[in-house]
């Protein structure tokens, strides 16, 4: 049986995750906890997108977005100094930014080789 997706994809999908949920092991509650929530839920949102289209650029760039934001993310709210909650935000967004790349990367040959991969066409939608 043949795997459905691309495994950056699927790791994406398990990284956003572990970055939505890890607010409540460090503790953060308030405007940085939500961050993760949310930056962790829009990773797994992006990625299932690309899972489902593996030629869509748009999802993959939201991948690598969500990463590079949650990579800077101690740095603009100041929380450099809560040693669990930076480390997660730091190896968790480059991780995540790397998959985005990647997957950005595999999604333009997918796109080359067949165009439908992204959207489709629409071709069987019924005319006004």
């Amino acid at each position: 049986m043949r795997e459905k997706g691309r495994w950056a994809d699927w790791v994406a999908v398990a990284l956003g995750l572990v970055v939505g949920l890890s607010w409540v092991a460090h503790g953060m509650l308030g405007f940085s906890g939500g961050l993760f929530f949310v930056l962790g839920l829009g990773v797994i949102l992006a990625a299932s997108v690309s899972l489902t289209r593996p030629g869509a650029l748009s999802s993959e760039v939201g991948v690598l977005a969500g990463g590079l934001v949650l990579f800077a993310l101690p740095w603009m709210l100041g929380f450099t100094h809560i040693t669990g909650a930076a480390m997660t935000a730091w190896i968790g967004g480059g991780a995540i930014a790397l998959l985005g790349a990647y997957g950005l990367f595999m999604a333009r040959a997918a796109r080359r080789r067949d165009p439908e991969l992204a959207w489709g066409s629409h071709s069987n939608a019924v005319p006004d």
